[in-house]
């Protein structure tokens, strides 16, 4: 059941990826075979992350699926014991892809190989081995030297072998704190930008867009560098680049504006209503959930998050209102995930790190994989602590 769900996510990020991958020119087979390491790493991550993310609601609708149906044969195979392994493996999976993986991605594709060495996939290889090493001992060593700092009598092997038995099963948690407050800094704004993207994607009533005086500035820009580029003499190479990549995108806004204006009457006046209203309804009920969490767990010190300790898995509901009420906390978590998402491309310090279709380099996949990573281990920590 694991690797068949694991399959599928594989499959679904590998064709997303693909997606926004730049396609890349005639390559050498040594550039292509690392390109190809890379986009299969970077595709793993993806996957992990994806199911990092699922594995919260699936938990929920498996407790109330429990609930509902405790002695039907086929579901036996759903059980608490599947749900802690699949939490297991995603936490172990998730430590690899972010402290094995993913630099080994990043570092193989830009290595070349040591000088004096002959050229190939084998010395770029050992290349990449040797940074990882270099890599752990730096943060091994930062770490001694922490340790030995905060406490006088831990510059001793024994403070090592203490590091290696209970600093490892820990590194999860500290990657969801990390993405805790990247989440804390993303989801407000995110929050707030799920409606310029949502009124981006739609088709907005004539009242608010006048689609006619759009379509005639987009043909006068097409016009005006058109001229422009018969104009310009074929010997400046880089002027011809620029004003065509500044065509396409014209073009690709006027087929996007055609689009939009061969749009259907009830599509223009009632979906994007619809759809306002529905983001200002979860909006407003996620911060008021939010809101009342804190303020309850300001309050009753019983309701502080205790750990793993809890009823267990189809033993009690999770939401006072049953399967309504997980069906609501699932779409919840999903919203507040893909808000965090857009809030995390949203911010002036990400901006450029924007994944664009067909045009996107293989060094940037890595560091979006590696985003989401964090932010999809950090979902479970903010939904448990803020309800």
């Amino acid at each position: 059941i694991c690797f068949l769900l694991f399959a599928v996510l594989y499959i679904v990020s590998y064709f997303i990826i693909t997606r926004y991958k730049r396609k890349a020119d005639e390559q050498e087979d040594e550039d292509a075979i690392v390109n190809r390491i890379s986009l299969f790493l970077s595709t793993f991550t993806l996957a992990v992350s994806a199911g990092a993310v699922l594995l919260l609601p699936f938990s929920i609708i498996s407790n109330e699926i429990l609930l509902s149906f405790p002695q039907n044969y086929y579901i036996q195979w759903l059980n608490g014991s599947l749900i802690h392994g699949l939490w297991n493996l995603a936490s172990l999976f998730s430590n690899l892809c972010l402290f094995v993986l993913m630099p080994f991605a990043f570092f193989f594709l830009e290595s070349e190989g040591f000088a004096g060495l002959k050229k190939g996939i084998r010395a770029r290889i050992l290349e990449t081995l040797v940074m990882l090493i270099l890599l752990a001992l730096l943060i091994l060593g930062i770490v001694w030297v922490a340790s030995a700092l905060i406490d006088n009598d831990a510059a001793s092997m024994e403070s090592l072998y203490d590091l290696w038995e209970f600093y490892l099963p820990y590194l999860y948690s500290c990657i969801s704190l990390m993405g805790c407050l990247l989440l804390l800094l993303c989801t407000p704004v995110g929050l707030s930008r799920m409606f310029t993207v949502m009124g981006q994607l739609l088709v907005k009533p004539t009242i608010l867009e006048d689609l006619d005086e759009q379509m005639y500035i987009i043909t006068l820009e097409e016009e005006a560098i058109q001229r422009k580029l018969n104009g310009v003499s074929s010997t400046v190479e880089y002027q011809t680049v620029e004003l065509e990549r500044e065509l396409e995108k014209v073009k690709s806004k006027k087929t996007n504006l055609e689009r939009r204006k061969k749009a259907s009457a009830w599509e223009r006046n009632l979906v994007y209503p619809a759809v306002m209203i529905l983001l200002l309804i979860e909006t407003s009920f996620s911060v008021l959930l939010v809101a009342l969490n804190i303020l309850y767990l300001l309050v009753d010190e019983t309701a502080m998050p205790k750990g793993s300790g809890g009823p267990g898995i189809g033993n009690a509901s999770l939401s006072t209102f049953g399967f309504v009420g997980a069906a609501l906390e699932i779409i919840l978590i999903f919203y507040l995930m893909v808000s965090s998402v857009v809030g995390f491309y949203s911010l002036r310090f990400f901006e450029n790190f924007t994944p664009r279709k067909d045009d996107t380099t293989m060094t940037k996949i890595i560091g979006n994989c590696v985003s989401i990573l964090v932010l999809s281990s950090a979902l479970p920590v903010m939904s448990r602590t803020l309800g």
